[in-house]
């Protein structure tokens, strides 16, 4: 799996000074996904990031720099989005998209656990 390995050091160095949460790395989504509270917040790819974040707020956040939605198999996943580098290159940006999956990731629910089978 190929993503940024600049790019998620930046993303561990930016969540290992947010109080009060756990992280946990995992390869996913082709790239590194960032679990914030056992739960995916943002992902480094090969070619940027993938945010994750609450869908209301999708029209402000496609007019950013970098904006390209998320679609999967033909569909746009409402909630995710890709950002390309100039979309974060400025550190002020950069710690909007990571705030902005953060935000979300207070209220946004885990993923199902496979359950484990019986014998």
């Amino acid at each position: 799996m190929a993503y940024g390995i600049e790019l998620a050091q930046r993303v561990r160095d930016y969540l290992r000074n947010v109080p009060n949460v756990t992280i946990e790395e995992k390869k996913m989504f082709g790239g590194l996904a960032f679990l914030v509270n056992g739960k995916m917040c943002i992902n480094v790819t090969g070619v940027g990031l993938m945010c994750r974040y609450d869908k209301q707020q999708a029209r402000a956040i496609a007019k950013r720099l970098g904006y390209r939605p998320m679609i999967m198999n033909g569909k746009n996943l409402p909630g995710y989005c890709y950002v390309s580098p100039e979309g974060f290159v400025n550190p002020d940006d950069f710690s909007f998209w990571v705030e902005l999956c953060l935000a979300f990731n207070e209220k946004a629910k885990a993923a199902k656990k496979a359950k484990s089978e019986k014998s």
